[in-house]
Protein backbone atom coordinates (compact mmCIF):
# COMPACT_ATOMS: atom_id res chain seq x y z
CA UNK A 1 0.00 0.00 0.00
CA UNK A 2 3.01 2.07 0.60
CA UNK A 3 4.42 1.33 -2.44
CA UNK A 4 1.73 2.18 -4.34
CA UNK A 5 0.99 5.35 -2.58
CA UNK A 6 4.86 6.56 -3.34
CA UNK A 7 4.62 5.67 -6.72
CA UNK A 8 1.06 7.41 -8.09
CA UNK A 9 1.29 10.59 -6.43
CA UNK A 10 3.53 13.29 -7.60
CA UNK A 11 6.44 14.56 -6.21
CA UNK A 12 9.07 16.96 -6.68
CA UNK A 13 12.57 16.12 -7.61
CA UNK A 14 15.39 17.06 -5.30
CA UNK A 15 16.35 19.28 -7.58
CA UNK A 16 13.28 21.94 -7.79
CA UNK A 17 11.63 20.50 -11.65
CA UNK A 18 8.34 19.95 -11.86
CA UNK A 19 7.74 16.15 -12.69
CA UNK A 20 7.11 15.45 -16.07
CA UNK A 21 3.10 15.03 -16.12
CA UNK A 22 2.96 18.68 -14.99
CA UNK A 23 4.71 19.86 -18.50
CA UNK A 24 2.66 17.90 -20.43
CA UNK A 25 0.18 19.62 -19.15
CA UNK A 26 0.47 23.10 -19.86
CA UNK A 27 2.11 22.32 -23.09
CA UNK A 28 -1.25 21.02 -24.24
CA UNK A 29 -3.32 24.04 -22.54
CA UNK A 30 -1.17 26.18 -24.49
CA UNK A 31 -1.16 24.83 -27.91
CA UNK A 32 -5.01 24.30 -27.50
CA UNK A 33 -5.67 28.55 -26.14
CA UNK A 34 -2.87 29.07 -29.72
CA UNK A 35 -5.58 27.45 -31.72
CA UNK A 36 -8.38 29.24 -30.51
CA UNK A 37 -6.94 32.47 -30.86
CA UNK A 38 -5.88 31.78 -34.61
CA UNK A 39 -9.49 30.23 -35.37
CA UNK A 40 -10.93 33.35 -33.98
CA UNK A 41 -8.43 35.68 -36.24
CA UNK A 42 -9.59 33.55 -38.88
CA UNK A 43 -13.09 34.09 -38.99
CA UNK A 44 -12.64 37.60 -37.93
CA UNK A 45 -10.10 38.98 -40.38
CA UNK A 46 -13.01 37.88 -43.31
CA UNK A 47 -15.91 39.79 -41.82
CA UNK A 48 -13.81 43.45 -41.07
CA UNK A 49 -13.10 43.41 -44.90
CA UNK A 50 -16.39 42.11 -45.83
CA UNK A 51 -17.60 45.12 -43.27
CA UNK A 52 -15.82 47.34 -45.01
CA UNK A 53 -16.16 46.64 -48.21
CA UNK A 54 -20.36 47.17 -47.74
CA UNK A 55 -19.44 50.64 -46.29
CA UNK A 56 -17.50 51.30 -49.32
CA UNK A 57 -20.22 50.21 -51.66
CA UNK A 58 -22.85 52.19 -49.83
CA UNK A 59 -20.77 55.52 -49.95
CA UNK A 60 -20.86 54.66 -53.65
CA UNK A 61 -24.33 55.74 -54.23
CA UNK A 62 -23.72 59.30 -52.96
CA UNK A 63 -21.40 60.26 -55.51
CA UNK A 64 -23.37 60.31 -58.98
CA UNK A 65 -21.74 59.10 -61.85
CA UNK A 66 -22.41 61.19 -65.17
CA UNK A 67 -20.86 60.51 -68.93
CA UNK A 68 -19.65 63.97 -70.67
CA UNK A 69 -19.75 65.06 -74.45
CA UNK A 70 -17.23 67.83 -75.57
CA UNK A 71 -18.49 70.83 -77.99
CA UNK A 72 -17.09 70.46 -81.24
CA UNK A 73 -16.83 73.62 -83.63
CA UNK A 74 -19.58 73.94 -86.15
CA UNK A 75 -19.10 73.68 -89.57
CA UNK A 76 -16.01 75.40 -90.56
CA UNK A 77 -17.50 77.37 -93.75
CA UNK A 78 -16.39 81.09 -93.99
CA UNK A 79 -19.01 83.68 -93.69
CA UNK A 80 -22.03 84.28 -91.85
CA UNK A 81 -25.44 83.70 -93.85
CA UNK A 82 -28.49 85.66 -92.86
CA UNK A 83 -32.06 86.62 -94.65
CA UNK A 84 -32.49 89.40 -96.43
CA UNK A 85 -34.74 91.34 -97.81
CA UNK A 86 -34.64 93.02 -101.36
CA UNK A 87 -35.83 96.19 -102.42
CA UNK A 88 -35.63 98.46 -105.31
CA UNK A 89 -33.24 100.97 -105.30
CA UNK A 90 -35.84 104.07 -105.68
CA UNK A 91 -39.34 103.62 -105.10
CA UNK A 92 -41.61 106.24 -104.88
CA UNK A 93 -46.01 106.15 -105.00
CA UNK A 94 -47.07 109.01 -107.29
CA UNK A 95 -49.94 110.98 -106.02
CA UNK A 96 -52.16 113.54 -108.22
CA UNK A 97 -51.57 116.89 -106.85
CA UNK A 98 -54.62 118.77 -108.25
CA UNK A 99 -58.38 117.87 -108.67
CA UNK A 100 -59.98 116.62 -111.61
CA UNK A 101 -60.42 113.76 -113.28
CA UNK A 102 -58.55 111.30 -115.25
CA UNK A 103 -58.07 112.14 -119.09
CA UNK A 104 -55.80 109.38 -120.24
CA UNK A 105 -52.49 107.19 -118.89
CA UNK A 106 -49.83 106.39 -121.29
CA UNK A 107 -47.70 103.76 -119.21
CA UNK A 108 -49.14 100.34 -117.80
CA UNK A 109 -47.35 98.26 -115.31
CA UNK A 110 -44.31 96.63 -116.24
CA UNK A 111 -43.38 99.58 -118.69
CA UNK A 112 -39.93 101.21 -118.39
CA UNK A 113 -39.78 104.98 -118.08
CA UNK A 114 -37.35 107.92 -118.40
CA UNK A 115 -37.59 110.80 -116.22
CA UNK A 116 -39.81 113.25 -117.09
CA UNK A 117 -41.59 111.03 -119.46
CA UNK A 118 -45.62 111.76 -119.26
CA UNK A 119 -47.56 109.06 -117.88
CA UNK A 120 -51.09 110.21 -117.37
CA UNK A 121 -53.21 113.28 -118.21
CA UNK A 122 -55.69 114.91 -115.68
CA UNK A 123 -58.55 117.17 -117.07
CA UNK A 124 -59.48 120.02 -114.29
CA UNK A 125 -61.94 122.20 -115.72
CA UNK A 126 -62.33 123.95 -112.24
CA UNK A 127 -59.01 124.50 -111.91
CA UNK A 128 -58.68 126.09 -115.76
CA UNK A 129 -61.83 128.65 -114.89
CA UNK A 130 -59.76 129.62 -111.76
CA UNK A 131 -56.79 130.00 -114.03
CA UNK A 132 -58.83 131.77 -116.89
CA UNK A 133 -60.18 134.27 -113.92
CA UNK A 134 -56.89 135.11 -112.70
CA UNK A 135 -55.70 135.83 -115.72
CA UNK A 136 -58.22 138.96 -115.86
CA UNK A 137 -57.97 139.93 -112.65
CA UNK A 138 -54.23 140.84 -113.58
CA UNK A 139 -55.47 142.82 -116.97
CA UNK A 140 -57.32 144.61 -114.58
CA UNK A 141 -54.69 144.97 -112.16
CA UNK A 142 -52.68 146.03 -114.72
CA UNK A 143 -54.92 148.59 -116.57
CA UNK A 144 -55.48 149.71 -112.87
CA UNK A 145 -51.81 150.09 -112.19
CA UNK A 146 -51.38 152.08 -115.53
CA UNK A 147 -54.00 154.89 -114.69
CA UNK A 148 -52.12 155.18 -111.28
CA UNK A 149 -49.02 156.06 -113.02
CA UNK A 150 -50.55 158.70 -115.19
CA UNK A 151 -52.31 160.38 -112.50
CA UNK A 152 -49.20 159.85 -109.53
CA UNK A 153 -46.85 161.96 -112.54
CA UNK A 154 -49.59 164.66 -113.34
CA UNK A 155 -49.99 165.07 -109.44
CA UNK A 156 -45.96 165.38 -109.32
CA UNK A 157 -46.00 168.32 -111.79
CA UNK A 158 -49.05 169.78 -110.32
CA UNK A 159 -47.45 170.00 -106.68
CA UNK A 160 -44.74 172.36 -108.32
CA UNK A 161 -46.95 175.35 -109.30
CA UNK A 162 -48.99 174.38 -105.90
CA UNK A 163 -51.95 174.01 -108.12
CA UNK A 164 -52.57 170.57 -105.73
CA UNK A 165 -52.39 170.52 -102.46
CA UNK A 166 -48.87 168.29 -100.99
CA UNK A 167 -51.93 166.00 -99.47
CA UNK A 168 -53.61 165.28 -102.84
CA UNK A 169 -50.11 164.71 -104.20
CA UNK A 170 -49.61 162.12 -101.18
CA UNK A 171 -52.76 160.62 -101.74
CA UNK A 172 -52.16 159.78 -105.67
CA UNK A 173 -48.64 158.46 -104.95
CA UNK A 174 -50.34 155.97 -102.34
CA UNK A 175 -52.64 154.80 -104.60
CA UNK A 176 -50.07 153.81 -107.65
CA UNK A 177 -47.79 152.02 -104.80
CA UNK A 178 -51.18 150.11 -104.03
CA UNK A 179 -51.37 149.00 -107.74
CA UNK A 180 -48.31 148.11 -108.38
CA UNK A 181 -48.78 146.02 -104.89
CA UNK A 182 -52.58 144.87 -106.45
CA UNK A 183 -50.60 143.70 -109.82
CA UNK A 184 -47.78 141.74 -108.36
CA UNK A 185 -50.44 140.12 -105.97
CA UNK A 186 -52.85 138.90 -108.99
CA UNK A 187 -49.68 138.10 -110.87
CA UNK A 188 -48.54 135.75 -108.39
CA UNK A 189 -51.60 133.73 -107.88
CA UNK A 190 -51.59 133.50 -112.07
CA UNK A 191 -48.60 131.95 -111.67
CA UNK A 192 -49.74 129.55 -108.38
CA UNK A 193 -52.55 128.34 -110.58
CA UNK A 194 -50.23 127.45 -113.84
CA UNK A 195 -48.04 125.65 -111.72
CA UNK A 196 -50.79 123.42 -110.37
CA UNK A 197 -52.20 123.47 -114.17
CA UNK A 198 -48.64 121.83 -114.62
CA UNK A 199 -49.17 119.15 -112.31
CA UNK A 200 -52.50 118.36 -115.15
CA UNK A 201 -49.40 116.48 -116.65
CA UNK A 202 -48.21 112.99 -114.69
CA UNK A 203 -44.23 112.71 -115.57
CA UNK A 204 -42.00 110.33 -114.07
CA UNK A 205 -39.99 112.02 -111.54
CA UNK A 206 -36.70 109.67 -112.42
CA UNK A 207 -35.78 106.50 -114.60
CA UNK A 208 -37.91 102.96 -113.49
CA UNK A 209 -40.32 100.43 -113.56
CA UNK A 210 -43.75 101.29 -113.17
CA UNK A 211 -45.14 98.56 -110.94
CA UNK A 212 -48.48 99.52 -109.87
CA UNK A 213 -51.40 101.13 -111.73
CA UNK A 214 -54.36 101.84 -109.46
CA UNK A 215 -56.60 104.68 -111.07
CA UNK A 216 -58.10 104.07 -115.19
CA UNK A 217 -59.84 107.14 -117.73
CA UNK A 218 -62.64 109.17 -116.51
CA UNK A 219 -62.12 107.96 -112.68
CA UNK A 220 -62.53 111.02 -110.22
CA UNK A 221 -58.83 111.96 -108.49
CA UNK A 222 -58.19 113.89 -105.60
CA UNK A 223 -54.99 115.98 -105.21
CA UNK A 224 -52.43 114.42 -102.85
CA UNK A 225 -55.12 111.55 -101.90
CA UNK A 226 -55.41 109.36 -105.01
CA UNK A 227 -52.25 107.34 -105.62
CA UNK A 228 -51.71 106.89 -109.86
CA UNK A 229 -48.82 104.78 -109.82
CA UNK A 230 -46.03 102.94 -108.49
CA UNK A 231 -42.28 103.72 -109.55
CA UNK A 232 -39.62 101.67 -108.66
CA UNK A 233 -35.64 101.88 -109.95
CA UNK A 234 -34.58 98.22 -110.03
CA UNK A 235 -31.43 98.64 -111.90
CA UNK A 236 -29.50 98.49 -109.08
CA UNK A 237 -31.25 97.13 -105.72
CA UNK A 238 -31.08 98.05 -101.65
CA UNK A 239 -30.53 94.33 -99.97
CA UNK A 240 -31.33 94.76 -96.13
CA UNK A 241 -29.91 92.46 -93.36
CA UNK A 242 -29.55 92.11 -89.47
CA UNK A 243 -26.46 90.74 -88.79
CA UNK A 244 -26.55 89.63 -85.20
CA UNK A 245 -24.64 91.69 -82.42
CA UNK A 246 -21.76 89.17 -82.19
CA UNK A 247 -20.88 89.29 -85.69
CA UNK A 248 -21.71 92.83 -86.22
CA UNK A 249 -18.11 94.49 -84.89
CA UNK A 250 -16.95 92.90 -88.58
CA UNK A 251 -19.64 94.37 -90.74
CA UNK A 252 -18.19 97.91 -92.13
CA UNK A 253 -18.83 99.10 -95.85
CA UNK A 254 -16.66 97.14 -98.00
CA UNK A 255 -17.24 93.79 -96.73
CA UNK A 256 -18.50 91.75 -99.75
CA UNK A 257 -20.95 88.93 -100.47
CA UNK A 258 -23.30 86.79 -102.04
CA UNK A 259 -27.15 87.14 -102.34
CA UNK A 260 -28.52 84.00 -102.92
CA UNK A 261 -32.65 84.49 -104.38
CA UNK A 262 -35.06 81.89 -103.11
CA UNK A 263 -36.23 79.87 -105.61
CA UNK A 264 -34.18 81.02 -108.12
CA UNK A 265 -31.54 77.95 -109.63
CA UNK A 266 -29.07 80.66 -111.13
CA UNK A 267 -25.71 81.31 -109.47
CA UNK A 268 -25.68 84.01 -106.66
CA UNK A 269 -25.28 87.51 -107.45
CA UNK A 270 -22.60 89.47 -105.66
CA UNK A 271 -23.37 92.39 -103.36
CA UNK A 272 -21.09 94.02 -100.90
CA UNK A 273 -22.11 96.36 -97.77
CA UNK A 274 -22.47 100.51 -98.66
CA UNK A 275 -23.88 101.21 -94.79
CA UNK A 276 -25.14 100.58 -91.50
CA UNK A 277 -27.39 101.59 -89.05
CA UNK A 278 -24.46 101.90 -86.88
CA UNK A 279 -25.97 100.99 -83.69
CA UNK A 280 -27.33 97.50 -82.17
CA UNK A 281 -31.29 97.62 -82.59
CA UNK A 282 -33.08 97.04 -78.87
CA UNK A 283 -35.66 95.08 -80.17
CA UNK A 284 -33.95 92.27 -81.95
CA UNK A 285 -29.70 93.06 -80.85
CA UNK A 286 -29.13 93.45 -84.28
CA UNK A 287 -27.06 95.25 -86.37
CA UNK A 288 -29.17 97.13 -89.50
CA UNK A 289 -27.18 96.18 -92.89
CA UNK A 290 -27.62 97.62 -96.52
CA UNK A 291 -25.66 96.10 -99.14
CA UNK A 292 -25.92 97.19 -103.46
CA UNK A 293 -26.17 94.40 -105.66
CA UNK A 294 -26.19 95.28 -109.19
CA UNK A 295 -29.14 94.03 -111.41
CA UNK A 296 -28.67 95.64 -114.93
CA UNK A 297 -29.96 92.39 -116.05
CA UNK A 298 -32.92 92.37 -114.20
CA UNK A 299 -33.11 89.15 -113.48
CA UNK A 300 -33.53 89.84 -110.08
CA UNK A 301 -37.02 91.11 -108.83
CA UNK A 302 -37.67 93.82 -106.07
CA UNK A 303 -38.99 92.49 -102.90
CA UNK A 304 -37.73 88.72 -103.34
CA UNK A 305 -36.61 86.78 -100.19
CA UNK A 306 -33.17 85.85 -100.15
CA UNK A 307 -30.17 84.84 -98.08
CA UNK A 308 -26.65 86.89 -97.99
CA UNK A 309 -23.43 85.07 -97.15
CA UNK A 310 -20.92 87.99 -95.63
CA UNK A 311 -17.95 86.99 -96.09
CA UNK A 312 -16.86 88.51 -92.68
CA UNK A 313 -13.15 88.20 -91.32
CA UNK A 314 -12.67 86.55 -88.96
CA UNK A 315 -16.16 85.50 -88.01
CA UNK A 316 -16.44 83.13 -84.43
CA UNK A 317 -17.40 79.29 -85.48
CA UNK A 318 -19.60 78.46 -83.21
CA UNK A 319 -19.44 75.28 -81.08
CA UNK A 320 -22.28 72.68 -81.22
CA UNK A 321 -23.36 70.13 -78.37
CA UNK A 322 -26.17 67.44 -78.68
CA UNK A 323 -29.84 68.88 -77.45
CA UNK A 324 -30.20 66.78 -74.60
CA UNK A 325 -26.77 68.48 -73.12
CA UNK A 326 -28.66 71.95 -72.28
CA UNK A 327 -31.22 72.23 -69.63
CA UNK A 328 -34.01 75.56 -69.79
CA UNK A 329 -35.26 77.39 -67.01
CA UNK A 330 -36.25 80.40 -65.87
CA UNK A 331 -32.61 82.13 -66.45
CA UNK A 332 -32.37 80.92 -69.80
CA UNK A 333 -30.73 77.93 -71.21
CA UNK A 334 -27.62 76.35 -69.53
CA UNK A 335 -24.89 73.33 -68.83
CA UNK A 336 -23.32 71.61 -66.62
CA UNK A 337 -19.78 71.07 -66.93
CA UNK A 338 -17.47 68.81 -65.08
CA UNK A 339 -14.09 70.19 -63.63
CA UNK A 340 -10.95 68.97 -63.97
CA UNK A 341 -11.29 68.55 -59.92
CA UNK A 342 -14.58 66.19 -60.37
CA UNK A 343 -16.62 69.43 -58.90
CA UNK A 344 -19.66 70.97 -61.25
CA UNK A 345 -19.84 73.81 -62.87
CA UNK A 346 -23.18 75.26 -63.86
CA UNK A 347 -22.54 77.44 -66.87
CA UNK A 348 -25.26 79.80 -68.73
CA UNK A 349 -25.03 79.67 -72.50
CA UNK A 350 -26.13 81.19 -75.61
CA UNK A 351 -27.59 79.41 -78.48
CA UNK A 352 -27.71 79.87 -81.94
CA UNK A 353 -29.43 77.17 -84.75
CA UNK A 354 -30.85 74.77 -84.18
CA UNK A 355 -29.41 71.88 -86.09
CA UNK A 356 -31.58 68.39 -85.55
CA UNK A 357 -30.52 67.00 -82.67
CA UNK A 358 -27.57 69.57 -82.31
CA UNK A 359 -27.41 73.39 -80.93
CA UNK A 360 -25.22 75.96 -81.73
CA UNK A 361 -23.43 76.85 -78.94
CA UNK A 362 -22.64 80.77 -79.22
CA UNK A 363 -21.21 81.31 -75.96
CA UNK A 364 -20.43 79.46 -72.66
CA UNK A 365 -18.41 76.69 -73.51
CA UNK A 366 -14.86 75.73 -75.07
CA UNK A 367 -13.08 72.69 -77.29
CA UNK A 368 -11.82 71.34 -73.78
CA UNK A 369 -14.44 71.26 -71.37
CA UNK A 370 -16.60 67.70 -70.21
CA UNK A 371 -20.37 68.76 -70.64
CA UNK A 372 -22.65 66.36 -68.74
CA UNK A 373 -25.03 64.77 -71.22
CA UNK A 374 -28.70 64.26 -69.87
CA UNK A 375 -27.84 66.65 -67.06
CA UNK A 376 -30.14 66.62 -63.69
CA UNK A 377 -31.62 69.62 -62.00
CA UNK A 378 -30.18 68.36 -58.79
CA UNK A 379 -26.20 69.09 -60.01
CA UNK A 380 -25.36 72.28 -58.28
CA UNK A 381 -22.26 74.31 -58.93
CA UNK A 382 -19.89 72.33 -56.72
CA UNK A 383 -21.55 69.07 -56.88
CA UNK A 384 -18.90 65.77 -57.10
CA UNK A 385 -19.68 63.46 -59.83
CA UNK A 386 -17.72 60.56 -61.25
CA UNK A 387 -17.36 60.55 -64.89
CA UNK A 388 -18.00 57.87 -67.36
CA UNK A 389 -15.77 57.62 -70.61
CA UNK A 390 -18.22 57.13 -73.37
CA UNK A 391 -18.82 58.33 -76.99
CA UNK A 392 -16.47 59.82 -79.52
CA UNK A 393 -16.28 63.33 -78.03
CA UNK A 394 -14.20 62.12 -75.13
CA UNK A 395 -11.20 60.33 -76.89
CA UNK A 396 -9.65 63.64 -75.42
CA UNK A 397 -10.54 62.87 -71.94
CA UNK A 398 -9.19 59.07 -72.10
CA UNK A 399 -5.85 60.23 -73.12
Amino acid sequence: MDNMNSTNSPQAHGDGTKPPVLKNKFTVISIGTGIIIVAVLVGLIPRLRERGALAAETQKPAIPSVRVVSPNPGNATAGLMLPAEVQPWMEAPLYARVNGYLKSWKTDIGAHVKAGQLLAVIETPELDQELDQARHQLALAEAALSMAKITAERYAGLVKTASVSQQDNAQKQADLAMSEANVAAVRANVRRLESSQSFARVTAPFAGTITSRTVDVGQLITANATQLFQLSQTNKLRVYVNVPQDEAFGVKPGVTGELTISGFTGHPFKASVVATANQISKASRTLLTQLEVDNSSGQIMAGSFGQVKLNTAGSNIPMTLPENTVLFGANGPRVEVVLPDGKVAVRTVKIGRNLGGMFEIIEGVTPNDRVVANPSESLTNGAVVSVIQSGENNKKDKK
